[in-house]
C-alpha cells in the first residue's frame, strides 16, 4: 500500500470521528439549553450569517452543501422567533437576504458559551501544534470536497 493510501485511509479515520464529534456537542448543547431548543440548522445559519453578514437562501445552501429547501425551513424557523430577518436584497427582487437580529447574535453567543464550557475539559491535553494540524487537516478535507461532484 502507497503512503498516499495509507493517508487516505488516515483521513477515513478523521472524517468517521467528525460526525459523531459534532452530533454529540451539538445534542448536549440541545439537552443543556432546552429554552433556547435551537437545533443545529438554525445555528447553522446563525454562524454563516454571523461569519458572512447577510445571505440568500441558495447562498447558505451552497455555502453548507445543504438543500435550499432545509436552509429555507430552518431560515423560517430562525425568523419565526426573531433570530433573523429578511432585508431587500438589491441584487435580486425575489430572493430575500437574510440577516441576523441582535436577539440572533445573543442565542448564537449563548450557545457557542456553552460549547466552550462543554469542550474546555478536553483543552488540557491539547496543543496549539495539534491544534493547527487538526484545523489544517479539515480545511484540506473541505478544500477537497469543494470540488467533488456531488450530484
Amino acid at each position: 500500500m502507497s503512503d498516499s493510501e495509507e493517508r487516505a485511509d488516515r483521513l477515513v479515520e478523521v472524517f468517521d470521528l467528525v460526525g459523531p464529534l459534532y452530533r454529540r456537542i451539538h445534542r448536549k448543547v440541545e439537552l443543556d439549553t432546552p429554552h433556547m431548543g435551537l437545533p443545529a440548522g438554525v445555528r447553522a445559519v446563525l454562524r454563516m450569517l454571523r461569519e458572512h453578514g447577510p445571505m440568500t437562501v441558495p447562498q447558505m445552501g451552497r455555502e453548507q452543501a445543504l438543500s435550499r429547501q432545509f436552509v429555507q425551513r430552518m431560515a423560517n424557523e430562525a425568523a419565526t422567533r426573531g433570530l433573523v430577518e429578511p432585508v431587500p436584497n438589491p441584487a435580486h427582487r425575489r430572493s430575500v437576504l437574510f440577516r441576523l437580529t441582535d436577539e440572533g447574535q445573543a442565542a448564537l453567543a449563548a450557545v457557542t458559551d456553552r460549547e466552550r464550557a462543554l469542550l474546555r475539559p478536553a483543552a488540557g491535553g491539547v496543543t496549539d501544534a495539534d491544534l493547527d494540524g487538526c484545523v489544517r487537516v479539515l480545511s484540506r478535507l473541505l478544500d477537497a470536497l469543494d470540488h467533488v461532484d456531488l450530484d
